[in-house]
């Protein structure tokens, strides 16, 4: 389905738990790499975020980073913490969506795709028939980050006027 609002609103990744995750039948997490897990200026990943790749992990959701990123960054953090990972995935086109769902032989009703960005995620993944999420960049550190994150402003407000939020 052709739409720019996002299904879920989280302030940050690791607000997302296994528990309303499962509760809602997904069990594949894909994941924005830039933005969403690290800032583009970092390759270090803070304690909260590896905590949470953990709890994951135990609490069995699978996880795949999905990045439009042709930088070694993402594949060099996915290898580190043992996470699957497609790269070159020219989001919002379903490329890279397609391959993870292949990849785990799973269905897009139980998969969702967490990202930062609206223009790519939210609206590669309701393309595809995932769940979306929308999280908070985690760091706008240029003016186009700014510019686009003020263009996306509509879309967050009306998601959340109709109440397309976490509960």
């Amino acid at each position: 389905m052709l739409s720019l609002l996002p299904k879920l609103i989280f302030h940050k990744l690791t607000d997302v738990t296994p528990e309303f995750l499962q509760q809602r039948g997904i069990r594949l997490l894909m994941l924005d790499f830039d933005n969403t897990m690290l800032p583009y200026t970092s390759r270090t990943p803070t304690p909260e975020l590896l905590t949470w790749i953990d709890g994951m992990k135990r609490g069995g959701v699978r996880l795949c980073v999905v990045s439009n990123s042709k930088k070694n960054k993402a594949p060099f953090f996915c290898k580190a913490h043992r996470i699957a990972c497609v790269t070159h995935s020219k989001k919002p086109t379903g490329k890279g969506i397609r391959q993870c769902l292949a990849r785990f032989d799973a269905q897009p009703s139980e998969a969702a795709l967490v990202g930062d960005q609206i223009f790519t995620d939210v609206l590669g993944a309701n393309c595809a028939g995932a769940t979306s999420i929308l999280v908070k960049p985690i760091h706008l550190h240029n003016f186009w980050l700014k510019l686009r994150h003020v263009a996306e402003q509509p879309f967050i407000y009306l998601a959340r006027k109709r109440r397309i939020t976490k509960p």
